[in-house]
């Protein structure tokens, strides 16, 4: 098995996943009780060579300081005996699990794999390994793992119920059905077995079917948290915010501190932003920033980040932060930030380096750079050029701050938001080309269509449509079909041209030229799609835009449209009620094509 790089560039890749994460589910823990004990058994007797009970002393010391949750100093013992014996299991198994438990999850995935080559036969290893390299997302290794562990140890509860998250994490739905099914008839009051049944359901859209798993895994152990947060997020679109957030802050009580807990606050913070209770939701929103979130994004520049300083007359750097929708999303309070800090102050903005050249024409009195992203050691890092480089004054920057942050500040109520129709500026003489090139396609209403994401992976999936159920659509009479869908395509275009719809698509890179999808977005009469970047980019530059939103979509803060961007219009759907939905805005597409005809 094969380590990440310490340090990877993912620039390119989108930073969270889709709201509404189902609790892995994954059980066991390298540094359980349990686990522990089993390891202590393992060092017992400690060997008769002066060198080697050295070695079992310090491996010893190293468990002990794992009990305390004293990693650093279990990894620290761990290594010591690994210069006294490097072929030693035992002691790259506990140094995997002090990294692990660290968060050094490159260090430990390398520490695994040399123990697990010096002990193939200890499934207590494969299964440690597998679960992170879940959590890494390296699910066939995990697959591959959990096998080898379930060879050794066949019906063994948390095995089988880890191997169902990977399929599930794969859509592999039935497969990891038919496993829990099967482990279900053998142990029926496995709680744990219940709610990983519910959340295969749920990553599929099918909330009102999963809840019964998991209120009978509740009602096998109440106190199970995982459960708890499951149903949260099935009631959640249900309509039932207040018992999800019930569930939620119940779930709190009893969740695994780190990533469970911060995951848990996640959720309650886009539940709560979901209500339309903010600025304490924007405020709570700040656990995404919490180092026991996966993705959590960590800045690299030399400034300080800014807490409660007053703005005016002050120098700030905003960093742009997760995937280019959500820096359309968040984007809209830099304005407010220039107007305050006044014509003494000065505002650098940090975006991804597609978007800069829309930011700085937007925002002419701000200097805007790129930022970019790599992994290291398994942890996000955000570099931000040097903010004064090749300036004359070499005016330091007071402070830096999230970019989503500003909204607890500057949007503490829906009414705080502005009335516009963007606040992005397009290129003029690109959106005059491509308005050009539209003209030149025949009659008709030109409308932009998107319909996925480039991610597709896990729950993800449930978010968007599949291409055919959008026929209805692409065969209204009096509009042209533009395709603004970046990624490979191609099958449903030629789909769509068998049936004897004819798309278009503009010559140019919809992944990367992001100032042409801008500007051809304003071109067009109409953009459609659900709430991916293509779609926030045209409502960002003020073109007309028809955006399907989920039905636990947070950004609609429990009103009926979009505040972000108010002259947006939304079609709000059920998980399970695309074709109403399609159907939906096809009626208004036909009502969009008769009143052009009229006015024509």
């Amino acid at each position: 098995m094969t380590a990440s790089p310490a340090v990877q560039d993912v620039t390119d890749q989108p930073l969270v996943q889709a709201p509404a994460l189902v609790a892995r589910g994954t059980a066991g823990d390298s540094a359980s009780a349990d686990a522990l004990r089993r390891l202590s058994r393992n060092l017992a007797g400690g060997g008769t060579r002066k060198t080697q009970k050295r070695l079992m002393e310090l491996l010893k010391a190293a468990v002990a300081a794992i009990r305390l949750s004293d990693f650093d100093g279990g990894a620290n013992r761990a290594l010591e005996a690994l210069r006294i014996d490097e072929t030693s299991g035992l002691a790259w198994h506990v140094l995997a699990i002090c990294q692990e438990k660290s968060g050094r999850f490159v260090e430990a995935l390398q520490a695994y794999e040399a123990a697990l080559a010096l002990l193939p036969e200890d499934p207590a290893i494969a299964h440690d390994l597998s679960r992170l390299a879940q959590r890494l997302g390296h699910l066939e290794i995990a697959e591959k793992l959990l096998q080898k562990f379930l060879a050794a140890e066949p019906g063994h509860v948390d095995g089988t119920n880890n191997l169902a998250c990977v399929l599930r994490e794969q859509n592999r739905y039935d497969e990891a059905v038919d496993l829990l099914r099967g482990m279900i008839q053998v142990e029926p009051t496995s709680a744990l077995l219940w709610n990983t049944l519910g959340t295969v359901l749920s990553d599929q859209g099918r909330m009102g079917e999963s809840l019964p798993f998991f209120e009978e895994a509740l009602r096998l152990d109440p106190d199970l948290a995982k459960a708890r947060y499951n149903r949260a997020n099935a009631r959640q679109p249900l309509g039932d915010l207040a018992g999800a957030l019930e569930d939620f802050e119940a779930g709190l009580k009893g969740a695994e501190p780190g990533y469970e807990t911060a995951m848990m606050r996640m959720a309650r913070a886009m539940t709560l932003m979901g209500m339309g209770r903010i600025p304490e939701g924007f405020h709570e929103y700040e656990v995404r920033l919490d180092p026991d979130m996966p993705d959590a994004m960590q800045v690299v520049t030399g400034s300080p980040r800014r807490t409660d300083e007053t703005l005016a007359g002050r120098s700030v750097l905003i960093v742009g932060e997760q995937g280019l929708a959500d820096e359309m999303v968040f984007g809209g309070c830099v304005g407010d930030v220039i107007a305050a800090v006044g014509p003494d102050g000065e505002v650098h903005v940090a975006v991804e380096p597609r978007l800069v050249g829309l930011f700085q024409r937007s925002f002419p009195t701000a200097r805007v750079v790129g930022h970019r992203t790599v992994r290291v050691n398994g942890r996000l890092h955000r570099i931000v050029p040097e903010v004064d480089e090749g300036r004359d004054d070499n005016r330091p920057v007071d402070f830096w701050t999230p970019m989503a942050t500003l909204l607890a500040e500057f949007r503490p109520t829906v009414d705080a938001f502005p009335d516009r129709a963007g606040y992005l500026t397009a290129d003029p003489e690109r959106v005059a080309r491509w308005t050009a090139e539209l003209k030149a396609l025949g009659p008709g209403l030109k409308v932009g269509l998107h319909w996925k994401s480039l991610i597709l992976t896990g729950s993800r999936g449930r978010y968007f449509s599949s291409f055919d159920r959008w026929r209805p659509v692409l065969e209204t009479p009096g509009a042209v079909m533009v395709n603004l869908q970046c990624g490979d395509v191609a099958a449903d275009l030629a789909a769509a041209e068998a049936a004897g719809v004819r798309i278009w698509t503009p010559p140019f890179d919809l992944k990367d030229d992001l100032e042409d999808l801008a500007a051809m977005s304003c071109a067009l009469d109409l953009v459609v799609g659900p709430g991916i970047a293509g779609t926030n980019i045209a409502a960002a530059v003020g073109a007309n835009v028809w955006m399907l939103t989920a039905p636990d979509d947070w950004h609609l803060l429990n009103t009926d449209r979009y505040p972000f961007y108010p002259r947006t219009r939304v079609f709000r759907r059920a998980f399970d009620g695309w074709p109403a939905c399609i159907a939906e805005v096809r009626a208004a597409l036909d009502l969009m094509v008769a009143q052009a005809g009229n006015a024509g």
